[in-house]
């Protein structure tokens, strides 16, 4: 992006969608039109550009989120391709929390599918203006029209189609510019750099009218300043609807709805235009919202290079040559090279050695990063995914990204011993990347465990251990990660007293455990009659850990806890002396689990949320085993020939099923999961957990 390129003119957007929709093809023909790249690649030969990690090229599927520079006209757009496999879905939120825009990229064939769907409501609630992209239209099935249909109904999206398909299937070969009635012919010979313009052909003159008048009247009803010129032409210049509809997607309340071919490089400059046309510049967004560090009131700042410094860390990633990057979002100020950034978590300075931006897996050394700008850091010391960088001056910290709880585990330890510090030590880079790899050892067996969020993210973590960080590992098999929680509330009052290294430790205190919602997460805190009768403030922090500690290991099964309460209510000083950290922090860890054994503990397992395509005559097979699974069926829809079943089940049942269903429809059907919630285990179940 040059320097003098105003902000008005920068586009920080993402391309999102289900797995297989066409989201890094659709990147590639990007990044081929506005010359960042000569030969496009192909994901099926492995040759992508966003595509970099081994695994990416080997399995044809985006796992981390790539950020690349370019420029197309007069925009300057930063893009960021995400995953749209679910074990990856943390790649996606942190990516759309620093996004402006979204390129939602569905496939005219699949439609709108479950992954799509989550993508979306990601999309709502960070307020993300998006263009959709109706994708792979020379498909056999291809259906324009049932799209949109379906992002109407399913997405509740106030969707219209700027432009229709001439042909589909495999005699598509252009679109209608619905807001200039000109018909677009792509020649493929020329890879798309060619085509043709010329007016709507006759055959299709009536839907394309049709279709204009629809989307000149939802663009009027809800934008009052075209409003008096449709009701007195009956129409809409092209400069009228296109103003209309950037007010209208920048306010979140209309999404235009193009189509075209990215493998056959049709209809991808439309798209470039639509995303410079459409979709926000950082000027075009409400000010960022944070927290004042030192008054902890809400403070906002304006995408504004004279404003305070004020940048978030959403993403970490190794870089063989240079370490660690550490990409970023500058939402206000500049972000110079050499200069200090001031943490607010660690409140400390971070030194910014080098600053680059991206192609990719290239990098670009720059002096500095602007507000709106995203670019990767190199040298920071102790930043993680989700913290704040800001002027030291005026410190304000914006809200962490928060990380799903994994819904899958594996023992893993070295093959030798000499492997095992190293083995500790890249478990714990890889955890610093990705917030939902998470490591810990287990106290009684002393072994060290692996979550994440499939079976997939399990198996491209351990590939990475071998490739990347060159750790030989043993790993069991993947297993369930169930998690504890109490059902009603409970109190007790904990003595410590002992002595350690010929020293006492005493204290007495009484912690109190209550039941949160579903989904909630953990709360530890003290009262203010605890924190009154401390001999040191200090000692509040030491007994919230020892909450946190407490919590961390469980009481039925060793499983982490979630969704509860823990607060130190009361506490009884025996002399400072005595009562000192080691006897606060034990006794906090201690009275936590006989608190949260009189609470009614009980397991918790991850449901997954499933969607299976299966031809009718095989719909009682797939249904039985559902049933068989512990399985609910939520409701069942046609699409096209096929039955499209509905359900949840547990994660715990989900082992070994795509053998299943292939075996149970002849090979014919096909399914996609996706985490949905926790919910508590049959007592069944909840007796082989306790007996293992």
């Amino acid at each position: 992006m040059e320097e003098d390129s105003s902000l008005s003119k920068v586009r920080n957007i993402g391309i999102v969608a289900h797995i297989d929709a066409g989201k890094t093809t659709t990147t590639e023909r990007i990044l081929f039109y506005t010359g960042k790249i000569h030969k496009t690649g192909e994901v099926h030969e492995g040759d992508t550009t966003t595509d970099f990690m081994i695994q990416e090229k080997e399995r044809g599927i985006t796992i981390q989120s790539a950020a690349i520079s370019c420029s197309w006209k007069d925009w300057a757009i930063n893009i960021i391709d995400t995953p749209g496999h679910v074990d990856f879905t943390m790649e996606v939120e942190r990516s759309l929390r620093v996004l402006d825009g979204a390129v939602c990229v569905f496939c005219a064939v699949g439609g709108v599918q479950p992954q799509s769907e989550t993508v979306w409501r990601q999309a709502d609630r960070y307020h993300v203006p998006r263009v959709a992209f109706v994708n792979k239209m020379d498909r056999m099935g291809a259906d324009f029209g049932r799209v949109l249909e379906e992002l109407r109904t399913k997405l509740k999206a106030n969707a219209a189609a700027v432009e229709l398909p001439i042909g589909r299937e495999d005699s598509f070969k252009g679109v209608i510019d619905l807001v200039e009635m000109k018909s677009i012919v792509y020649d493929e010979a020329s890879e798309g750099k060619k085509f043709e313009v010329g007016d709507v052909p006759p055959e299709m003159k009536d839907d394309a009218e049709l279709a204009r008048a629809e989307l000149c009247e939802k663009v009027a009803d809800l934008d009052e300043g075209v409003m008096e010129a449709y009701l007195e032409n009956g129409d809409l210049t092209a400069d009228e609807l296109r103003g209309a509809m950037r007010r209208l997607v920048v306010a979140g309340q209309f999404v235009p709805v193009l189509c075209g071919s990215a493998f056959k490089d049709k209809g991808v400059q439309l798209l470039l235009d639509a995303i410079g046309l459409y979709l926000p510049s950082p000027t075009d967004r409400p000010p960022v919202e944070a927290t004042d560090l030192k008054s902890e009131t809400k403070v906002t700042r304006r995408h504004d290079a004279k404003e305070p410094l004020t940048a978030l860390v959403f993403k970490i990633a190794t870089d063989p040559y240079v370490g660690r990057l550490f990409f970023v979002r500058v939402y206000s100020g500049v972000l110079k090279k050499g200069a200090n950034a001031f943490n607010p978590r660690t409140k400390k300075r971070e030194r910014v050695m080098k600053i680059v931006r991206l192609f990719a897996d290239q990098q670009i050394e720059v002096d500095e990063l602007s507000a709106g700008d995203i670019g990767a850091i190199v040298g920071l010391k102790e930043c993680t995914t989700g913290d704040t960088l800001c002027a030291e001056m005026k410190p304000c910290y914006l809200e962490r990204i928060v990380a799903p709880q994994p819904v899958m585990f594996m023992a893993i330890e070295p093959k030798s011993g000499a492997d095992k510090d190293k083995l500790v030590a890249s478990m714990e880079q890889l955890a610093a990347e990705d917030p939902t790899c998470q490591v810990r050892q287990d106290e009684e067996t002393g072994q060290t465990i692996l979550s994440g969020m499939g079976e997939l993210h399990l198996e491209i973590l351990v590939d990475r251990l071998k490739r990347e960080f060159k750790c030989a590992a043993n790993v069991g098999k993947p297993m369930v990660s169930y998690v504890e929680t109490v059902t009603a509330p409970a109190m007790k009052e904990f003595t410590f007293d002992r002595e350690l290294g010929g020293k006492r430790h005493a204290v007495t205190m009484s912690i109190e455990v209550k039941p949160l919602e579903r989904g909630k997460g953990v709360n530890v805190d003290v009262s203010r009659a605890f924190v009154n009768a401390l001999p040191d403030p200090k000692l509040a922090d030491v007994v919230k850990q020892g909450l946190l500690d407490g919590i961390s290991t469980g009481v039925l099964a060793r499983y982490p806890m979630t969704d509860l309460e823990a607060t130190a209510v009361r506490c009884e000083i025996v002399d400072p002396e005595v009562s000192d950290e080691i006897a606060f922090r034990s006794a906090a860890v201690m009275g936590f689990r006989e608190a949260a054994e009189a609470a009614s503990p009980e397991f918790l397992e991850p449901i997954m949320k499933l969607e299976i395509t299966t031809p009718p005559e095989s719909v009682g097979e797939v249904l039985g085993d559902l049933n068989a699974r512990r399985g609910t069926v939520l409701d069942m829809e046609q699409r096209g020939d096929m039955q499209i079943v509905h359900a949840r089940v547990p994660m715990a049942q989900m082992f070994g099923y795509s053998t299943a269903v292939r075996s149970l429809t002849k090979g014919r059907a096909s399914y996609s999961m996706e985490p949905s919630d926790f919910a508590l285990v049959p007592r069944n179940v909840r007796e082989d957990l306790l007996a293992r």
